[in-house]
């Protein structure tokens, strides 16, 4: 008996994916459950699993080939030892299609789109239909109307190739990948973030000495209680919402004519997935103690690289982080994860001479970076936000303390 492999949902406003990779090929064994083929979203990647137990029969796509939500993806033979009711897991697949078909439908809903950005497209004459959404769970945004504005419009006849039709010269030393949805998403939120904000980025030096000798004295005691180890991305965490508090804007995001102050701290950690850099969020990080956030970063760094992320976990945040240091970067300009209109940049360490009580002396010094959007937050506000990350960062107990 023959059981349908099929396109799950995917998620909120996504509808299509990208095979990424078969486990199997045609022809082989495959266990009931068992992750039979990688999909790739722009937002996520998901296995697949065997429906039932037995063989798969064929293949329907292709590695590369696109799909949508209810597709058959190919057809596994059940085997003789299966039980007889075992071909009714796949019922359940047969709901995307209509749930496709439900999303689809929704595309020109009034919760697509926030009122401002309607405003602007009517007045402007765009086919809302066409927009593609930047916002939570696929919202349009004023960001993305301005977007499609400032694009150059199409000329009246076919553009020239960007490339030559002909062979590439030194096609025999080149290899050419398809760019994944990912990377393709990554590109496109980057591009946005740049022509839709005004970025700036200021600069700061952090003495790491207290937090290095916090960490030395007690990560053993720290690991043995809590079962991870004490890293610097909890007290980065830590001194970022003390700032937010004090410095509210750049925890806000500005949505056509209004300013949106959030006053809940859902932060984004950049970690590099297998297939590129994804910003998991750590929501109500306020609440969390140190060690709470300890395991909440190390348990997404780890999820990230075995592409196990959910996309709810990747969708939200209020504030970002990421650390080039790791990689061993000494300083670098973050581009801001819109619609947020800041993100804390944190570098590697190095022992460097400084001057204490007109002494000069070798402390361990990170750069750390703010890129903000400029229509919203003042030079002086995040001149003085990474002050006051500096501040908690060089006097931990202050964290402790509330003050």
């Amino acid at each position: 008996m023959a059981v349908e492999l099929k396109v799950p949902p995917l998620g909120e406003s996504i509808t299509e994916a990208v095979v990424g990779k078969w486990n199997k090929k045609a022809g082989d064994a495959v266990a009931a459950d068992e992750p039979l083929v990688v999909l790739e979203t722009d937002k996520v990647t998901i296995d697949v699993p065997a429906p039932a137990a037995g063989s798969l029969a064929s293949v329907a796509f292709k590695e590369g080939d696109k799909v949508r939500v209810g597709d058959v993806l190919g057809l596994i033979e059940a085997g003789a030892g299966a039980p007889a009711a075992k071909p009714a897991a796949a019922a359940p697949a047969a709901a995307p299609a209509p749930v496709a078909a439900a999303q689809e439908a929704s595309g020109g809903a009034d919760a697509r789109i926030t009122p401002t950005a309607r405003k602007m497209a009517e007045e402007n004459k765009l086919d809302v239909s066409q927009l593609k959404g930047s916002g939570t769970a696929g919202r349009i945004t004023k960001e993305d109307v301005l977007g499609q504005l400032n694009r150059p419009a199409a000329p009246s006849q076919p553009a020239a190739p960007a490339t030559p039709t002909g062979p590439r010269p030194n096609a025999a030393r080149e290899e050419r990948v398809r760019m994944t949805p990912l990377r393709k998403r990554v590109a496109e939120r980057l591009v946005q973030a740049q022509s839709t904000a005004a970025l700036l980025t200021t600069f700061n030096e952090v003495d790491m000495g207290e937090v290095m000798a916090l960490r030395k004295k007690y990560n053993d005691k720290f690991q043995a209680k809590h079962g991870v180890k004490l890293g610097f991305m909890s007290f980065f965490v830590r001194a970022s919402i003390e700032a937010l508090k004090a410095f509210p804007q750049v925890n806000g995001e500005i949505d056509g004519e209004d300013v949106i102050f959030k006053h809940y701290y859902d932060i984004g950690v950049a970690v590099s997935g297998s297939r590129g850099l994804v910003v998991p969020v750590l929501r109500n990080a306020d609440k969390m103690s140190l060690a709470e956030l300890e395991k909440g970063v190390a348990d997404l760094g780890t999820r990230a690289r075995n592409d196990k992320l959910t996309l709810a976990e990747l969708q939200g945040g209020t504030f970002t982080i990421t650390n080039g240091g790791i990689f061993g970067s000494m300083l670098s300009t973050p581009i801001i994860n819109p619609p947020q209109t800041g993100i804390l940049g944190m570098h590697n360490i190095v022992d460097r001479p400084v001057v204490r009580d007109g002494q000069i002396v070798i402390r361990p010094i990170m750069y750390v970076a703010l890129t903000y959007d400029h229509r919203l937050i003042d030079g002086r506000e995040a001149v003085q936000f990474l002050v006051r990350v500096k501040e908690c960062i060089e006097d931990p107990e202050r964290l402790l303390l509330d003050v």
